[in-house]
């Protein structure tokens, strides 16, 4: 079973910049290290939400490239992203599925106070559970 290992601080860091981007998607990329045992974050990397639309995200290219130059400096990888769905569920939506494309890609998403994991594989997505 693929398990998802996040510090208590940085999940109430993605719940905290979910509640203060409302109406709006938070979003970020996760470093960390991916291996049989599961994912583990170490860090965060918000990122500005560059989607025109409130409930859609698309990264800032700019703080997508310096995130993985930070976490290659750490010695790890971009293993995910996360970003909340304000008026939404705690699962992949259609547009997630539409814009998923990398494959054993971490997700976490944002809802309602809540935070669930989940891959992309496949081509859709498999809950995981926290470690």
């Amino acid at each position: 079973m693929t398990l998802v290992t996040l510090p208590g601080e940085l999940r109430a860091r993605i719940l905290r910049e979910a509640a203060d981007a409302v109406p709006r998607e938070c979003c970020g990329l996760l470093e960390g290290l991916h291996d049989e045992d599961g994912f583990r974050i170490i860090a965060l990397h918000p990122a500005r939400n560059f989607a025109l639309s409130p409930d859609r995200f698309e990264l800032d290219p700019q703080d997508h490239f310096a995130a993985h130059r930070c976490a290659r400096a750490n010695g790890h990888r971009l293993i995910g992203c996360y970003h909340s769905h304000p008026n939404g569920r705690c699962e992949p939506s259609a547009a997630d599925r539409a814009g998923a494309g990398e494959e054993n890609f971490l997700w976490l998403i944002a809802a309602g106070g809540q935070l669930n994991a989940f891959v992309h594989a496949d081509g859709g997505f498999a809950r995981l559970d926290w470690a």
